[in-house]
């Protein structure tokens, strides 16, 4: 859904080219300056790094202050569904397509995308090592019983891993799977406790890798795939909302230099995000 009222869109053009919104610094008595913003966003993109990078040049460049939530997409969208935060920036397709096809959020656009992997105790007792068909890999999980440690929040890597249980016509109930109810970090950390087998995006196992008893299994199914949107809640839906603001973040984090920042942003010598609004160049 978009908002396409011609006066509506011309006014919020008119505002964000006189904040700046496009990159350039704020001038003086600009309209934006000293306002600030909530955004609801995954574990994956704080707990990485990645959001405070972005987020530093682009309340220089708006003077919009940004408060975050992170917590699983599932939640982040909830949240922005009550009107408690202005805008999202999630990474659960399914998710985000009903959230603006019910009116609650509008104008999502692509920003980024990673990968998920397949991570588990060395031994890897299931024998996943070197594969890259994740369907089958859980088919194995289910009939070998292995321990499996799920974020089990409604994430957006939640929902991932539900859908491969399901590609693979697999129960996740037996006494070996757990669910940590908790962000990826956590979650991971306790897979490694376990010597348990777990899901995670590729940005957040490349973070903390060294911190865990734990290796790369399985990668490089097209069905592990994870892409990021942002998406401001709908302006009509909850009038309070800063909707002028969240489309200055949304066209930054899409700009040339959102994009080229979210590009560069390595940890340990590797690219954790592909950025995907502007072609590289």
């Amino acid at each position: 859904m978009e908002l396409r009222s011609p006066l509506f869109m011309a006014l919020c053009v008119l505002v964000l080219g006189a904040c700046g919104c496009g990159g350039r610094e704020a001038p003086p008595g600009c309209p934006c300056a000293g306002r600030s913003l909530r955004l609801a966003t995954t574990t994956s993109v704080e707990q990485t790094g990645l959001l405070a990078d972005l987020l530093e040049p682009f309340t220089a460049s708006n003077g919009i202050t940004v408060q975050v939530l992170a917590v699983g997409s599932g939640q982040a969208l909830a949240l922005a569904r009550e009107g408690e935060v202005d805008v999202v920036l999630v990474h659960d397709p399914d998710a985000e397509a009903a959230f603006v096809a019910a009116g609650d959020g509008v104008n999502p656009r692509r920003v980024m995308h990673n990968d998920f992997v397949l991570v588990g105790p060395p031994g890897d007792p299931a024998g996943l090592r070197g594969g890259r068909d994740a369907t089958a890999a859980f088919r194995t999980l289910a009939a070998a019983r292995a321990p499996f440690v799920s974020r089990g929040d409604r994430s957006g890597t939640h929902q991932a891993e539900l859908r491969l249980w399901s590609r693979a016509a697999a129960s996740s109930s037996w006494d070996g799977y757990a669910e940590a109810g908790q962000g990826q970090v956590p979650t991971l950390v306790m897979a490694g406790e376990k010597q348990a087998y777990c899901l995670t995006d590729r940005g957040t196992w490349i973070a903390v890798r060294d911190r865990l008893e734990l290796d790369l299994l399985v990668e490089g199914d097209p069905l592990l795939h994870n892409p990021y949107s942002v998406i401001p809640v709908n302006p009509a839906r909850h009038p309070d909302s800063r909707y002028v603001e969240a489309m200055a973040l949304a066209g930054w984090l899409t700009s040339a230099e959102g994009q080229a920042r979210i590009g560069a942003f390595r940890m340990k010598g590797q690219i954790l995000f592909h950025p995907d609004a502007v072609p590289p160049r």
